[in-house]
C-alpha cells in the first residue's frame, strides 16, 4: 500500500508537470537555399535551456508555460530572435536562418561552441564543408576521407591505402553511411580519393569513442555523410576543372519551397592524359585509368509533418594495363551502386520518426587474358535493407530514442572462370552466401543532475546465415575424404545473437570543463579478408558461419575536455582500450584461386587483438586563424594460434606516433592560405632473417611477423585560395551612396602543392639480389618503392 502510495504520488506529479510545460518544436532552414540545417541551436536565455536541430532540422523545446524570447544560432548567420507565448498552448514555429548573413569568408568553423564539453559523446566530430575545401588537396581533389585521416586516433595504412584505421580496427570495423545507406568501399584509384564529391556532401561526422545504440555491426567508428538536399528557391549551376578531374553539379526546386533536386558528376581524364602520353608504338599502348561517379538526390515537402527523401550514387574505377609484346591484357572494373528512400513523420511536437529503405552493391572484377588464356575474378556484396528510427523529446532533460533496423545481405566472396580457346575449365559455381542481419534498440540521453548526464542504451542484435549453401568439408586424405554437405534455400545453417550494452557518462565541471567516460560493447558479422600474396584490391567481404564467428569486442573511454577564451579553442585528452575476439586473416600463402569448389572460411585463421592509446587535441575553432594539433600514441596487437607461433606480433597499421598538425590563415576577404603537416610511425612488415641456396635456388627464412618497420612516413601540404569578389559596388545617383549587391557568378582559384620538400615516403619495400653466388658476387638488398615526389596543382572553381 505504502508503494502504490509513492506511485500514485509519483504520477500526480508528473501530471501537474506536464500541466505547466509547453512544447516549442519545428524545422530550422537556410533563408538562401531552402536546406535543413543540421545542429543549429535553439536557445533561451531566461532558462538557460536549449536543444540542438537534427540531421532534417527538426527541433523541441519543452519547458515552463510562459513568455520568452527564443535565440536560433548558428555560425556566420546572425542570430534570429522571436518572442513566443508559451503560456496556453505548444506552439510550432519554422524558422529561416540566413537573410542576414554575416561575411565572414570562406572559413566557417561549426557553430557548437559547447558541444566539446556538454555533449555525453566522447570521440566525435563533425567537420563542416566550407572548412575541409579550404585545406590543401591532393592534386586538387578535395577529399573528406584524407581530413579525417588528419585526426587523432584516425590513420590510412599508407599513402594511397584503401580506408581508414581507427584506434586499432581495421577498415572493416567503420561504418560508413551515405544518406543512411552503407558504403563498403569508399575509394578511387586504390585508395587515392575516396567516392564522396565535396560538391554533393553537407555534413561530415566521424564517432571513434564508443558509439550509442543507435548505430551497429561495426567495432571502431561510424562515419555519417550525408548529401545536399538542393536549393528550393532557384537553379544554380557549380563545379571546378582540376589537373586530373572534373565536377558539375546542378540544383534547383521540383516546387518552389516544396521540393527540391541536386545532381552531381565527376570525372577523371587520366585516361586521356596517357593516351597522349604513350606513344602507339610502345608495348604499353592501350594502358589507361579513370572513374566517374554520380550523385543525385531528391526531396519534397508533403505538408507540415512528412517529408520525403530520395538519394542515390553510383560510382565506377576502370583500370586497364596493356602489353602488346607480350599479349597480355589486365582489366580491373570495380565500383558501388547505393540508394535510399527516406520517410520523416512528425506525430506531434514530441515524437519524430525516420523510416528507411537503402540498397548497397559493390562489385570487383580482375580480368585477364594471355595468348588465347582468358581468366576472371570477381567478388561483391550486395545489401537490401530497412530501419526505422524514433525519438521522443520528453523534456530538455530528457530524450529517448528506439527503432528497428534489418539488412538481408548476399555475398559473393569470391567467382573464378577461365577459358583457353573453346576450352571452358570447370571451375565450380562462383560462391554466394545470403543472411539476414537485424537488431532493436533503446537509448536514454538524461540529466541525472545539473552537472551530470548520462546517455545509456541497450542494443539487441541478431545474424542468420540461411541456404542454399554447399558446405565443403576438407579430409586429411588418409582417413577422412573431403565431402560436401547441402543446405536447401531457406536453411538456417547458423544463428548468432547477443545483447550489446552502450554507456557514456558526462560530469561537467564549473571551469568551462567537463570529465566523460564511456562503455560500449559490439557485434561484428560481416569480416574483411585481405590477401597478402595479392597487392591488388581484392579484400573480399565475408559474412559470419558455422566456422567464421562474428567479431566481439569492447571499448573503453576516459577523457577530460576544456574550453578556453570564450569557446575559441577547444581541446581534450582520451583514453581507450579496445579488446577484439574472432579476427580472421587468411592463411599465410593463400591465394584467390584456393576459392575455387572449396569455402573461403577453410582458408581463413582466427585470433584476437587489442589496441589502447591516448589522443590529444586542441583547436582554434574562431578568427583569421584557425585549425587542429592532433597527436595519438597508441599500440595495436594482434594474437593468432596459427600465425607467429601463437605470440602477440603488431598489426600491420600499428602507429606509435601521429601527428597532425592543421592550420588555415585569411589574410583577407580575398585569400585564405592554409598547411596540414603530417608525421607517423612507419608501417610494420615482414622481411627475412636468413636467406640460404638450395638446389642453386635462393630460399628465405623469414622472422618474427611484422617486426620491420619503414622509415617514418611525413610531409607538408600547402595551399591558396584566391577568391573573386562576392559583391559588386554600385553608386545611388540620387543619394550618392555605395550599394552593395550579390554576384550571382563566383568563382576562384586553388594553388596546392603535396609533399612540399619533396619526402620520399615508403610505400612499400621489397627483396632485390644482384651478382652471382658462385663468383663471389651475389648481394642482397632491401629496396623502397615511393610514389609521390612533391606535386602543385591547380583547380579553378565556380558557382552560378
Amino acid at each position: 500500500m505504502r508503494f502504490f502510495a509513492a506511485f500514485l504520488l509519483l504520477f500526480l506529479s508528473s501530471s501537474s508537470w506536464s500541466q505547466e510545460t509547453r512544447t516549442l518544436s519545428g524545422v530550422v532552414t537556410d533563408a538562401s537555399n531552402g536546406e535543413t540545417m543540421i545542429g543549429a541551436k535553439v536557445y533561451i536565455p531566461e532558462i538557460q535551456k536549449g536543444a540542438l536541430t537534427n540531421t532534417y532540422g527538426f527541433y523541441s523545446l519543452t519547458v515552463r508555460a510562459g513568455t520568452y524570447t527564443v535565440e536560433f544560432r548558428m555560425a556566420g548567420i546572425d542570430t534570429e530572435k522571436r518572442e513566443v507565448d508559451l503560456s496556453t498552448e505548444d506552439v510550432r514555429l519554422d524558422v529561416e536562418m540566413g537573410a542576414n548573413v554575416q561575411d565572414i569568408g570562406p572559413v566557417v568553423i561549426n557553430g557548437k561552441a559547447k558541444e566539446n564539453i556538454e555533449s555525453t559523446q566522447m570521440g566525435q566530430h563533425e567537420l563542416n564543408m566550407d572548412e575541409i575545401k579550404t585545406l590543401p588537396a591532393f592534386m586538387g581533389e578535395v577529399d573528406l576521407v584524407k581530413t579525417i585521416q588528419l585526426l587523432p586516433g584516425v590513420s590510412s595504412a599508407a599513402e594511397g591505402g584503401q580506408g581508414f584505421y581507427v584506434r586499432g580496427g581495421g577498415p572493416d570495423q567503420n561504418l560508413v553511411l551515405l544518406d543512411e545507406a552503407v558504403v563498403y568501399n569508399a575509394s578511387h584509384l586504390f585508395g587515392f580519393f575516396s567516392v564522396f564529391n565535396s560538391d554533393a556532401v553537407k555534413s561530415v561526422s566521424l564517432t571513434k569513442g564508443g558509439m550509442p545504440a543507435n548505430f551497429g555491426g561495426r567495432m571502431s567508428s561510424v562515419l555519417e555523410v550525408n548529401m545536399n538536399e538542393g536549393n528550393n528557391k532557384r537553379f544554380g549551376l557549380t563545379g571546378g576543372i582540376g589537373v586530373i578531374s572534373s565536377r558539375l553539379t546542378a540544383e534547383g526546386p521540383l516546387k518552389k519551397d516544396k521540393g527540391s533536386f541536386i545532381v552531381s558528376g565527376r570525372r577523371t581524364y587520366i585516361d586521356v592524359i596517357m593516351k597522349n602520353a604513350i606513344p602507339n608504338d610502345s608495348p604499353f599502348a592501350g594502358s589507361s585509368y579513370f572513374f566517374y561517379d554520380f550523385n543525385m538526390k531528391m526531396n519534397y515537402k508533403l505538408g507540415d509533418k512528412d517529408r520525403l527523401y530520395l538519394s542515390a550514387y553510383y560510382g565506377k574505377d576502370e583500370f586497364e594495363f596493356a602489353n602488346e609484346e607480350d599479349g597480355f591484357n589486365v582489366r580491373m572494373p570495380w565500383g558501388n551502386g547505393i540508394g535510399s528512400l527516406r520517410w520523416n513523420h512528425l506525430f506531434n511536437s514530441k515524437l519524430f520518426m525516420n523510416v528507411s529503405v537503402t540498397f548497397t552493391d559493390y562489385e570487383f572484377r580482375f580480368e585477364s587474358e594471355q595468348d588465347q588464356f582468358r581468366f576472371q575474378l570477381r567478388s561483391g556484396i550486395r545489401d537490401w535493407g530497412g530501419k526505422a528510427d524514433f525519438t521522443y523529446y520528453a523534456n530538455t532533460r530528457n530524450k529517448l530514442k528506439w527503432g528497428a533496423n534489418y539488412v538481408f545481405h548476399t555475398f559473393t566472396p569470391i567467382g573464378v572462370s577461365a577459358e583457353s580457346d573453346d576450352v571452358v575449365f570447370d571451375t565450380g559455381l562462383a560462391q554466394k552466401l545470403r543472411s539476414h542481419e537485424s537488431a532493436l534498440y533503446f537509448l536514454d540521453e538524461f540529466d541525472l543532475t545539473e552537472n551530470i548526464k548520462i546517455n545509456a542504451g541497450l542494443r539487441y542484435s541478431m545474424f542468420q546465415h540461411v541456404g542454399p549453401f554447399t558446405r565443403y568439408i576438407k579430409g586429411d586424405g588418409i582417413s577422412t575424404q573431403d565431402s560436401t554437405v547441402e543446405y536447401s534455400k531457406g536453411d538456417i545453417i547458423q544463428f548468432y545473437h547477443g545483447l550489446e550494452p552502450r554507456i557514456s557518462v558526462r560530469w561537467l565541471l564549473p571551469d568551462k570543463s567537463s570529465i566523460k567516460a564511456g562503455y560500449s560493447y559490439n557485434y561484428q558479422y560481416v569480416h574483411l579478408t585481405s590477401l597478402s600474396a595479392v597487392s591488388l584490391p581484392t579484400d573480399i567481404w565475408y559474412p559470419s558461419t558455422s566456422k567464421a564467428k562474428p567479431v566481439q569486442g569492447y571499448q573503453a573511454s576516459l577523457g577530460y575536455f576544456r574550453n578556453f577564451k570564450e569557446n575559441m579553442f577547444e581541446s581534450s585528452v582520451e583514453l581507450h582500450y579496445k579488446g577484439l575476439s574472432n579476427l580472421i586473416e587468411y592463411q599465410d600463402g593463400a591465394l584467390p584461386g584456393d576459392n575455387v569448389n572449396d569455402n573461403t572460411d577453410n582458408l581463413l585463421v582466427f585470433g584476437d587483438g587489442r589496441s589502447y592509446g591516448a589522443e590529444f587535441f586542441l583547436k582554434k575553432r574562431t578568427g583569421k586563424l584557425t585549425g587542429w594539433i592532433g597527436y595519438t600514441w597508441s599500440k595495436t596487437e594482434r594474437i593468432f594460434e596459427d600465425l607467429n607461433n601463437g605470440d602477440p606480433f603488431p598489426a600491420k597499421y600499428d602507429r606509435r606516433h601521429d601527428l597532425s598538425v592543421v592550420l588555415s590563415y585569411k589574410l583577407s576577404e580575398r585569400w585564405v592560405f592554409s598547411s596540414a603537416f603530417i608525421y607517423a610511425t612507419g608501417n610494420t612488415l615482414t622481411l627475412p632473417s636468413s636467406w640460404f641456396i638450395q638446389n642453386q635456388d635462393l630460399l628465405f627464412a623469414y622472422g618474427v611477423r611484422n617486426s620491420t618497420r619503414m622509415a617514418p612516413y611525413h610531409r607538408l601540404d600547402l595551399s591558396a585560395i584566391w577568391y573573386s569578389k562576392s559583391y559588386k559596388e554600385t553608386v545611388d545617383p540620387v543619394t550618392g551612396e555605395s550599394i552593395k549587391t550579390k554576384k550571382k557568378f563566383k568563382y576562384n582559384w586553388a594553388f596546392s602543392v603535396y609533399n612540399v620538400y619533396n619526402r620520399a615516403n615508403p610505400y612499400f619495400m621489397y627483396i632485390d639480389n644482384d651478382g652471382d653466388f658462385f663468383e663471389g658476387t651475389f648481394d642482397i638488398s632491401v629496396k623502397q618503392v615511393t610514389l609521390f615526389p612533391i606535386i602543385p596543382s591547380v583547380t579553378w572553381n565556380f558557382e552560378l
